[in-house]
Protein backbone atom coordinates (compact mmCIF):
# COMPACT_ATOMS: atom_id res chain seq x y z
CA UNK A 1 0.00 0.00 0.00
CA UNK A 2 3.11 2.40 0.51
CA UNK A 3 4.29 1.67 -2.53
CA UNK A 4 1.71 2.85 -4.45
CA UNK A 5 1.02 6.07 -2.44
CA UNK A 6 5.01 6.70 -2.67
CA UNK A 7 4.24 6.76 -6.25
CA UNK A 8 1.26 9.12 -5.85
CA UNK A 9 3.15 11.35 -3.22
CA UNK A 10 5.99 11.94 -5.28
CA UNK A 11 4.57 12.72 -8.33
CA UNK A 12 2.20 15.50 -6.74
CA UNK A 13 4.97 16.72 -4.69
CA UNK A 14 7.73 16.65 -7.15
CA UNK A 15 5.63 19.07 -9.77
CA UNK A 16 5.67 22.06 -7.25
CA UNK A 17 8.45 21.26 -4.84
CA UNK A 18 10.90 23.45 -6.40
CA UNK A 19 8.77 26.42 -6.33
CA UNK A 20 9.14 26.20 -2.63
CA UNK A 21 12.82 25.92 -1.81
CA UNK A 22 14.95 28.24 -0.79
CA UNK A 23 18.68 28.04 1.05
CA UNK A 24 17.73 31.90 2.71
CA UNK A 25 15.97 32.62 5.39
CA UNK A 26 14.31 34.98 8.40
CA UNK A 27 15.43 34.99 12.05
CA UNK A 28 13.45 37.35 12.63
CA UNK A 29 9.80 37.90 11.23
CA UNK A 30 9.46 40.95 9.27
CA UNK A 31 6.55 43.80 8.80
CA UNK A 32 6.77 45.61 5.87
CA UNK A 33 3.98 48.39 4.41
CA UNK A 34 3.62 51.88 2.30
CA UNK A 35 5.41 53.63 5.55
CA UNK A 36 7.98 51.22 7.29
CA UNK A 37 9.42 48.15 7.61
CA UNK A 38 9.83 46.70 11.00
CA UNK A 39 11.61 43.70 12.34
CA UNK A 40 10.34 42.18 15.48
CA UNK A 41 11.27 39.33 17.69
CA UNK A 42 7.65 37.66 19.35
CA UNK A 43 5.65 40.46 18.24
CA UNK A 44 8.42 42.97 19.86
CA UNK A 45 10.12 45.65 17.31
CA UNK A 46 13.83 45.41 17.63
CA UNK A 47 14.28 48.08 14.35
CA UNK A 48 11.92 49.88 12.12
CA UNK A 49 13.40 52.00 9.29
CA UNK A 50 10.86 54.49 8.08
CA UNK A 51 10.36 56.01 4.90
CA UNK A 52 13.37 53.81 3.77
CA UNK A 53 15.22 56.51 5.40
CA UNK A 54 15.07 56.86 9.01
CA UNK A 55 16.90 53.72 11.26
CA UNK A 56 15.12 53.57 14.80
CA UNK A 57 16.61 50.60 16.84
CA UNK A 58 15.23 49.85 19.97
CA UNK A 59 13.57 52.87 20.17
CA UNK A 60 16.26 55.38 19.60
CA UNK A 61 17.02 57.59 16.51
CA UNK A 62 20.44 56.07 14.53
CA UNK A 63 22.06 58.87 12.29
CA UNK A 64 23.89 57.31 9.71
CA UNK A 65 26.95 58.84 7.58
CA UNK A 66 25.85 58.88 4.09
CA UNK A 67 27.68 56.00 2.95
CA UNK A 68 25.15 53.91 5.30
CA UNK A 69 22.43 56.15 4.91
CA UNK A 70 22.54 54.72 0.91
CA UNK A 71 22.91 51.26 2.03
CA UNK A 72 20.09 51.70 4.22
CA UNK A 73 17.99 53.09 1.76
CA UNK A 74 18.94 50.25 -0.60
CA UNK A 75 17.97 47.52 1.62
CA UNK A 76 14.47 48.81 2.89
CA UNK A 77 13.81 49.16 -0.51
CA UNK A 78 14.74 45.59 -1.37
CA UNK A 79 12.35 44.16 1.59
CA UNK A 80 9.30 46.59 0.65
CA UNK A 81 9.75 45.36 -3.10
CA UNK A 82 10.49 41.69 -2.45
CA UNK A 83 8.78 40.22 0.82
CA UNK A 84 4.91 40.83 -0.45
CA UNK A 85 6.02 38.94 -3.61
CA UNK A 86 7.36 36.12 -1.75
CA UNK A 87 3.80 36.15 0.20
CA UNK A 88 2.23 35.40 -2.55
CA UNK A 89 4.91 33.07 -4.05
CA UNK A 90 4.33 30.77 -0.79
CA UNK A 91 0.73 31.01 -1.19
CA UNK A 92 0.19 30.29 -4.99
CA UNK A 93 2.96 27.42 -4.73
CA UNK A 94 1.05 25.99 -1.65
CA UNK A 95 -2.61 26.21 -3.30
CA UNK A 96 -1.05 24.50 -6.50
CA UNK A 97 0.24 21.49 -4.34
CA UNK A 98 -3.43 21.60 -2.96
CA UNK A 99 -4.93 21.44 -5.85
CA UNK A 100 -3.19 19.31 -7.60
CA UNK A 101 -3.67 16.61 -4.32
CA UNK A 102 -7.25 17.00 -4.66
CA UNK A 103 -7.72 16.17 -8.36
CA UNK A 104 -5.45 13.33 -7.59
CA UNK A 105 -7.57 11.87 -4.86
CA UNK A 106 -10.92 12.75 -6.40
CA UNK A 107 -9.86 10.92 -9.63
CA UNK A 108 -8.78 7.96 -7.58
CA UNK A 109 -11.46 7.39 -4.99
CA UNK A 110 -13.54 10.16 -5.54
CA UNK A 111 -15.19 13.21 -3.25
CA UNK A 112 -18.00 10.99 -1.94
CA UNK A 113 -15.64 8.66 0.54
CA UNK A 114 -14.66 9.38 4.10
CA UNK A 115 -11.29 9.51 3.19
CA UNK A 116 -11.86 12.46 1.09
CA UNK A 117 -13.25 14.61 4.05
CA UNK A 118 -10.29 13.41 6.15
CA UNK A 119 -7.73 14.79 3.20
CA UNK A 120 -9.98 18.39 3.19
CA UNK A 121 -9.34 18.96 6.58
CA UNK A 122 -5.97 17.75 6.85
CA UNK A 123 -5.03 20.20 2.95
CA UNK A 124 -7.22 22.95 5.30
CA UNK A 125 -4.58 22.36 8.12
CA UNK A 126 -1.85 22.47 5.57
CA UNK A 127 -2.73 25.66 4.62
CA UNK A 128 -3.57 27.66 8.00
CA UNK A 129 0.17 27.19 8.65
CA UNK A 130 1.45 28.28 5.79
CA UNK A 131 -1.25 31.23 6.50
CA UNK A 132 0.00 32.05 9.77
CA UNK A 133 3.53 31.96 8.50
CA UNK A 134 2.75 34.34 5.10
CA UNK A 135 0.47 37.11 5.99
CA UNK A 136 -1.43 40.23 4.35
CA UNK A 137 -3.92 42.14 6.03
CA UNK A 138 -4.85 45.57 6.27
CA UNK A 139 -2.26 46.71 4.04
CA UNK A 140 0.90 45.37 6.25
CA UNK A 141 2.65 42.06 4.82
CA UNK A 142 4.38 39.75 7.13
CA UNK A 143 6.51 36.87 7.50
CA UNK A 144 7.34 34.75 10.27
CA UNK A 145 11.09 33.66 11.47
CA UNK A 146 12.11 30.57 9.99
CA UNK A 147 8.77 30.64 7.10
CA UNK A 148 11.14 30.24 3.79
CA UNK A 149 13.06 27.08 5.32
CA UNK A 150 10.16 25.68 7.22
CA UNK A 151 7.38 26.10 4.29
CA UNK A 152 9.03 22.86 2.75
CA UNK A 153 8.79 21.24 6.04
CA UNK A 154 5.23 22.30 6.53
CA UNK A 155 3.71 20.62 3.08
CA UNK A 156 6.09 17.78 3.15
CA UNK A 157 4.61 16.91 7.01
CA UNK A 158 1.26 17.59 5.67
CA UNK A 159 1.42 15.20 2.92
CA UNK A 160 3.30 12.46 4.51
CA UNK A 161 1.41 12.22 7.49
CA UNK A 162 -2.25 14.06 7.15
CA UNK A 163 -2.93 13.65 3.29
CA UNK A 164 -1.26 9.72 4.01
CA UNK A 165 -4.32 8.85 6.44
CA UNK A 166 -6.50 9.93 4.16
CA UNK A 167 -5.60 8.40 0.91
CA UNK A 168 -4.90 4.70 2.90
CA UNK A 169 -8.33 4.49 5.17
CA UNK A 170 -7.57 0.79 4.37
CA UNK A 171 -6.26 -1.65 2.15
CA UNK A 172 -9.14 -2.50 0.55
CA UNK A 173 -10.27 1.31 -0.10
CA UNK A 174 -6.26 2.18 -2.23
CA UNK A 175 -6.66 -1.17 -3.98
CA UNK A 176 -9.81 -0.07 -4.88
CA UNK A 177 -9.06 3.18 -5.75
CA UNK A 178 -6.26 2.13 -8.78
CA UNK A 179 -8.99 -0.16 -10.27
CA UNK A 180 -9.93 -3.37 -8.11
CA UNK A 181 -6.11 -4.40 -8.37
CA UNK A 182 -6.65 -7.03 -5.59
CA UNK A 183 -9.05 -9.21 -7.10
CA UNK A 184 -7.45 -9.43 -10.79
CA UNK A 185 -4.23 -10.71 -10.52
CA UNK A 186 -0.81 -9.49 -10.49
CA UNK A 187 -0.69 -8.82 -14.37
CA UNK A 188 -3.31 -7.01 -14.17
CA UNK A 189 -1.30 -4.70 -11.36
CA UNK A 190 1.22 -3.29 -13.59
CA UNK A 191 -1.29 -2.42 -16.17
CA UNK A 192 -3.46 -0.51 -13.61
CA UNK A 193 -0.26 1.41 -11.77
CA UNK A 194 0.97 2.36 -15.86
CA UNK A 195 -2.71 3.64 -16.31
CA UNK A 196 -2.14 5.63 -13.13
CA UNK A 197 0.91 6.90 -14.07
CA UNK A 198 0.27 7.94 -17.58
CA UNK A 199 -2.87 9.89 -15.88
CA UNK A 200 -0.23 11.66 -13.30
CA UNK A 201 2.00 12.20 -16.17
CA UNK A 202 -0.50 13.99 -18.28
CA UNK A 203 -1.67 16.10 -14.59
CA UNK A 204 1.97 17.10 -14.29
CA UNK A 205 2.22 18.25 -17.67
CA UNK A 206 -1.53 20.43 -17.68
CA UNK A 207 0.08 22.54 -14.73
CA UNK A 208 3.55 22.61 -15.47
CA UNK A 209 3.81 25.98 -16.77
CA UNK A 210 2.57 27.54 -13.34
CA UNK A 211 4.90 25.72 -11.89
CA UNK A 212 7.90 26.85 -13.92
CA UNK A 213 6.84 30.25 -13.40
CA UNK A 214 6.54 29.57 -9.59
CA UNK A 215 9.83 28.13 -9.80
CA UNK A 216 10.91 31.09 -11.86
CA UNK A 217 10.55 33.48 -9.21
CA UNK A 218 11.07 31.65 -6.26
CA UNK A 219 14.89 31.51 -8.25
CA UNK A 220 13.96 35.20 -8.08
CA UNK A 221 13.52 35.98 -5.05
CA UNK A 222 16.48 33.69 -3.35
CA UNK A 223 18.90 35.33 -5.44
CA UNK A 224 17.18 38.99 -4.44
CA UNK A 225 17.43 37.53 -0.71
CA UNK A 226 21.18 36.94 -1.19
CA UNK A 227 22.11 40.46 -2.33
CA UNK A 228 19.90 41.85 0.50
CA UNK A 229 21.70 39.73 2.95
CA UNK A 230 24.85 41.05 1.69
CA UNK A 231 23.63 44.81 1.91
CA UNK A 232 22.82 44.09 5.61
CA UNK A 233 26.28 42.65 6.35
CA UNK A 234 28.11 45.58 5.44
CA UNK A 235 25.26 48.01 7.59
CA UNK A 236 25.75 45.36 10.77
CA UNK A 237 29.39 46.12 10.55
CA UNK A 238 29.50 49.57 10.11
CA UNK A 239 26.10 50.40 12.24
CA UNK A 240 27.29 49.02 15.58
CA UNK A 241 23.41 49.72 16.79
CA UNK A 242 22.69 46.85 14.51
CA UNK A 243 25.55 44.36 14.58
CA UNK A 244 23.59 42.18 17.16
CA UNK A 245 20.36 41.72 14.51
CA UNK A 246 21.37 39.19 11.72
CA UNK A 247 17.58 38.95 9.91
CA UNK A 248 18.78 37.11 6.64
CA UNK A 249 20.62 34.42 7.01
CA UNK A 250 22.13 32.07 4.11
CA UNK A 251 23.80 28.56 3.10
CA UNK A 252 27.35 29.03 1.46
Amino acid sequence: MRYYFAIILVSVSGWVQAALKCDADLQYGVVVNENHVRVQKHSRTLYQINQHQQLIVQGHWIELPAPQQQQLTEFAEGLHYSIPKVIVLATEGVELAISTVEQVYSGLIGQRSDGYDRLQDALWRVRRKVQGKFIHANLNNYIGPRSLENVDAIVEQGFESEIEQAFSTSLGGILSAVGGIASEGNDNLDERVAALAKRLERMGQKIAPQADTLRKQAEWFCNEVKRLDGIEEQLRRQVPELRPYDLIITEN
